[in-house]
């Protein structure tokens, strides 16, 4: 029995200092060639909240909660876009939206979300998860079904056409 306990402490001391041995990364030190090249290679952080100009001056909200909370709080409805930025749909709504002078200005009556990635809120996918979709809250915090796009089996997506809609 006591040979069996110095096993297990022999085996956990082995355990415990490979883990413990492991090497840390290693820092990188590129050069300015390699950070250019770097840099295409790796997704690009976006410089706004508004994700590559659906809007700079527009004001957006970082989160679903935060966009939620000021909703409720001024009484305004919330817009939110899901894209993607090498979508080749989402870069054209967003060049289309961008450059409506029309859409810009009846945005500023919104909260503004903009998100590039997937969430885990079943309101925001109502009818499944595809980009470009646009989705509608009021200020009582439900998601308006009765503001939708052109296509039955998918709501919510708009195209660079749909502008008027």
């Amino acid at each position: 029995a006591m040979e069996k306990s110095y096993m297990s402490v022999f085996l956990l001391l082995v355990a415990l200092s490979c883990t413990l041995a492991k090497e840390p990364p290693k820092k990188e030190t590129k050069g300015p060639k390699e950070t250019k090249d770097t840099k295409e290679t790796k997704p690009k952080l976006p410089q706004t909240l508004s994700r590559g100009s659906w809007g700079d001056h527009l004001h957006w909200t970082q989160t679903y909660e935060e966009a939620l909370f000021r909703s409720k709080t001024s009484n305004k409805p919330v817009m939110i876009i899901h894209h993607l930025e090498d979508c080749p749909h989402s870069q054209a709504l967003k060049k289309a939206f961008a450059e409506n002078k029309e859409i810009q200005k009846m945005a500023e009556k919104f909260i503004l979300l903009n998100l590039v990635y997937e969430t885990t809120d079943k309101n925001l996918s109502p009818d499944g998860q595809y980009v470009p979709r646009i989705l509608f809250i009021d200020p009582s915090l439900t998601v308006r079904a009765d503001i939708t796009g052109r296509y039955s089996n998918r709501l919510y997506a708009y195209e660079p056409s749909d502008a008027p809609l």
